[in-house]
């Protein structure tokens, strides 16, 4: 744990120490799983194309988070600049 910010796969720890960064990378972790449960409801990846069961629905779970994340890397649904600039507000706050 770095600081009150938890790190967790896909974020850099480097990103979470620059005070600056750490509402931008929030707030694109905050649209990739957003993006990640929209994928989810369409079907996108469903366990049965990673063999069905389990194992399969753990695999398509990967999967989606994984393509949710390249997502909001280019750009997303335009979300993390209004998540990043609350995150912003509730910082300043404190």
């Amino acid at each position: 744990m770095t600081g009150d910010l938890q790190l967790t796969p896909g974020m850099p720890a480097s990103g979470a120490t620059k005070r600056g960064a750490r509402p931008q990378q929030a707030a694109r972790m905050l649209e990739a799983s957003f993006i990640a449960e929209m994928l989810k409801a369409t079907g996108f990846g469903d366990a049965e194309a990673f063999g069905g069961g389990a194992i399969g629905g753990q695999f398509a779970s990967f999967h989606r988070q994984a393509v949710a994340r390249k997502m909001a890397e280019n750009g997303g649904l335009g979300l993390a600049p209004i998540f990043q600039d609350s995150l912003k507000e509730m910082e300043h706050d404190r």
